[in-house]
C-alpha cells in the first residue's frame, strides 16, 4: 500500500526534514538514509516502523542542518587583572595609561563560551524521535485513507464477479435438464461404440461426463469465496495475504468452470469472470 509523509522540525541551531514513502511490497522492507552521526533515528525507525506496519516497501529519508550560530564571548578576568597591573606599572613610570580598545585587543582578554555540544545534540535526538514518531503515524494515516478508497473498488470488482456467477446460473447449459438431455446423447455415443462396453465400465464413464457437465458445484464455490472476500474487507486490518491467496482459489474455480463448459455463451461469461478475478487480484497486491 502506498503512502507518504513529511515532518519539518528544528532545535538547539539544528533543522531537520524527514520524508517517508512507501510503496506496494511482498514483505516489509525499511530503508534508511540519514547523515552520518544520527544512526540512532536509523535503529528507532526500524524498532518502530513494523509495529505500525506489516507488508510494504518503505524509505525513510533524513536531512538536517546546523545554523551558523553567533559565538558567545566572555572576558577572562584573571587574565585583564594582569595586563592592567602590568598597565599601572608602566603608568607609574610615565607612560600613557592603555586604552580600552587595547586592552581588548590583547589576546586572550576576549574569548569564545564553548558550548556543551554534547548536551545540545542529546536533545536534538530526542526531538527527532518525537517527530520520527509523527512521521510514522502520518504514513499510516495515508495509507489508511487510500485503503479507504480501495474498499470501494475491491467491492465493485466483487460485485461484478457476483453478477458473471448469476448469468453463468442462468445459462441455459447449466439448467438440468440441458445437462440430462447432453448425458443422453453422450451415453447413447458410448453405446454404440464397438466393441460394446461392460455395464462396469458404462457407469464409470457416465459419471465422469456427469461431472464434467455439471459447473454447479464450482459457482457454489466462487459465491463462498465472495463472502469471505466480503467478511475480510469489514474486517479490515492485515489482510493482504490472505486475500491474495482467496484471489488464487477464485481464478482455479474460473479454470475449471471453463475447461467444463460445452457452451459458447458459458465459455464467454468464464471468460470475463477470470477477466474480473484478474482485475481484483492486482488490485489486492495494493493492500497491506
Amino acid at each position: 500500500m502506498t503512502g507518504f509523509a513529511r515532518v519539518d522540525g528544528h532545535a538547539d541551531g539544528y533543522s531537520w526534514t524527514f520524508e517517508v514513502k512507501s510503496v506496494n511490497g511482498r514483505n516489509l522492507d525499511i530503508r534508511c538514509r540519514q547523515p552520518a552521526g544520527f544512526d540512532t533515528l536509523e535503529a528507532a525507525a526500524r524498532a518502530e516502523i513494523p509495529k505500525r506496519l506489516s507488508r510494504g516497501s518503505v524509505n525513510l529519508n533524513l536531512t538536517v542542518t546546523r545554523s551558523q550560530s553567533v559565538a558567545q564571548l566572555r572576558i577572562n578576568r584573571e587574565l585583564l587583572a594582569q595586563v592592567l597591573e602590568l598597565a599601572r606599572e608602566i603608568e607609574g613610570a610615565g607612560a600613557a595609561p592603555p586604552r580600552l580598545d587595547s586592552l581588548l585587543a590583547v589576546r586572550g582578554i576576549i574569548e569564545p563560551v564553548e558550548e556543551d555540544e554534547g548536551e545540545a545534540r542529546e536533545r536534538v535526538e530526542a526531538a527527532l524521535k518525537v517527530d520520527l514518531g509523527r512521521l510514522i503515524g502520518e504514513l499510516v494515516t495515508a495509507r489508511l485513507s487510500e485503503g479507504a478508497r480501495l474498499v470501494t473498488v475491491l467491492n465493485g470488482h466483487l460485485d461484478e464477479i457476483e453478477r458473471l456467477i448469476t448469468a453463468a446460473a442462468a445459462c441455459a447449459s447449466t439448467q438440468p435438464e440441458a445437462l440430462r438431455e447432453r448425458l443422453r446423447s453422450q451415453v447413447a455415443a458410448l453405446l454404440d461404440a464397438a466393441p460394446a462396453l461392460p455395464e462396469e465400465r458404462l457407469a464409470q464413464e457416465a459419471a465422469i461426463l456427469i461431472a464434467k457437465a455439471d459447473v454447479r458445484e464450482e459457482m457454489d464455490r466462487l459465491r463462498a469465496h465472495i463472502q469471505a472476500a466480503r467478511d475480510m474487507l469489514a474486517e479490515g486490518g492485515a489482510i493482504g495475504r490472505r486475500f491474495d491467496f482467496l484471489c488464487q482459489e477464485f481464478n482455479r474455480e474460473a479454470n475449471t468452470l471453463c475447461s467444463k463448459s460445452a457452451d459458447v455463451e458459458l465459455t464467454r461469461i468464464g471468460l470475463s469472470l477470470k477477466a474480473s478475478i484478474e482485475q481484483l487480484r492486482e488490485q489486492v497486491q495494493n493492500i497491506e
